[in-house]
């Protein structure tokens, strides 16, 4: 199933409605900025539609309680959501070889589950399920991250990287060079970090966590 642009904002317009709130009171309480869903910013400068990237409306849907498939039915779609069935792996086991070739992308399937995703996905997307509580507050143990290395990386996103000594960390990225790479930690506890792009075997977009 594809949402439009249009389905995708109705569906924002009528969760506001529905939990009876303004819509900057709810990105507020999503942990967004309180002009993230105003009708002003849908629209680019440009002319160009600006879209809900998947990250922010996996932060509203937590914050009001509200399943992917309650969302689907306030956009106006009248459908049962496709299903996809995607490989899953452990987190601890990401860096170990043998799961994935030198871009990031999936290989074999010993030692991979399987889940089934409510959404469509390219066909190389996979999920890693979250251990221990490094990534806290943001992703908990039992989380799954649904990661897709086919999708461009930009500023804000949360992304998986592989170091070239085989560690495999979630960061923020904070900035991109042609040199080196800038992350931010999603538990405060411990600290931000930097690579030169040498060192990095490669860096794949987190899109959603299925909680």
């Amino acid at each position: 199933m594809h949402l439009s642009y249009v389905e995708i904002w109705k569906g924002i317009d009528q969760l506001a409605y529905t939990k009876k709130m303004s819509l900057s009171a709810m990105a507020q309480k999503a942990g967004l900025d309180p002009t993230a869903f105003n009708k002003s910013k849908r629209v680019g400068p440009d002319g160009r539609k600006r879209w809900l990237s998947m990250e922010s409306l996996n932060k509203v849907l937590n914050a009001t309680n509200t399943t992917l498939d309650e969302f689907i039915r306030l956009t106006g779609q009248n459908i049962e959501p496709s299903r996809q069935t995607i490989p899953l792996l452990g987190f601890a086991q990401a860096g170990c070889d043998g799961f994935f070739d030198d871009a990031g992308f999936p290989i074999g399937s010993a030692g991979w589950d399987a889940i089934s995703c409510p959404m469509s996905l390219d066909k190389t997307a996979y999920a890693l399920e979250v251990c221990g509580s490094s990534m806290e507050p943001v992703y908990r143990e039992g989380d799954r991250l649904i990661v897709s290395p086919d999708s461009e990386i930009r500023k804000g996103d949360r992304i998986v990287l592989k170091t070239k000594n085989g560690e495999v960390m979630v960061k923020e990225l904070k900035r991109q060079t042609a040199s080196f790479v800038e992350l931010k930690s999603l538990n405060p506890a411990h600290p931000d970090r930097s690579f030169p792009i040498q060192e990095i075997s490669w860096m794949a977009r987190v899109l959603w966590v299925s909680q």
